[in-house]
């Protein structure tokens, strides 16, 4: 099984990143995590919590993936649209047909660099919309189109990661996931 990799900069957003990252392993997604950082695994986030990533960028760029996964928070979405070779890998994992999952500010921070061959159904955090303007929208919590899954923000967490288990294991695993965190 291809194994998932969620990305961690300094600044992201801890809600998006921990809920995601607990929400996958409960739904036995293979995940590791990714610091952006060549000579750190420590990653902070905007609220000043240091999370220690499995990995690093340099170690795992490239590698065949299921999912690319970005939580945002800022300054950590921004830090991750900066990143050339995350960007190089989003790329290439999205023209060929890999799956993308990204929440908060990071669909507008990052997302918005990738080139695709059609706009595409994605939501973000209020106030970034104009960033996305080649691209259709939505308020939606949780938004998904074909190989893209996006959502709104922290409060759409644990529904985010749902739906990227739903994707990889289908229904009735994410929702037996669901239904252990008593999410209606």
């Amino acid at each position: 099984m291809k194994k998932s990799f969620l990305f961690l900069a300094d600044g992201f957003e801890e809600i998006e990143a921990i809920a995601t990252i607990d929400v996958l392993r409960r739904g036995e997604v293979a995940l590791t995590t990714v610091s952006i950082y060549p000579e750190r695994l420590t990653v902070t986030g905007a609220h000043g919590v240091t999370v220690t990533a499995d990995t690093t960028l340099e170690e795992v760029a490239g590698n065949e993936a299921r999912f690319l996964i970005l939580p945002g928070g800022m300054p950590g979405a921004k830090n991750l649209g900066d990143t050339p070779a995350l960007i190089e890998w989003l790329q290439h994992h999205a023209e060929s047909g890999g799956e993308i999952a990204a929440i908060c500010a990071a669909p507008a921070v990052v997302l918005s660099k990738l080139r695709v061959p059609r706009p595409l159904r994605l939501t973000c955090y209020p106030g970034f919309e104009s960033l996305l303007s080649a691209h259709r929208v939505v308020t939606d919590g949780v938004a998904i189109d074909d190989h893209f899954i996006t959502a709104r923000g922290p409060g759409f967490a644990v529904t985010f990661g749902i739906e990227i288990v739903a994707k990889v294991h289908g229904r009735e695993r994410a929702g037996a996931v669901g239904a252990g965190m008593l999410v209606t």
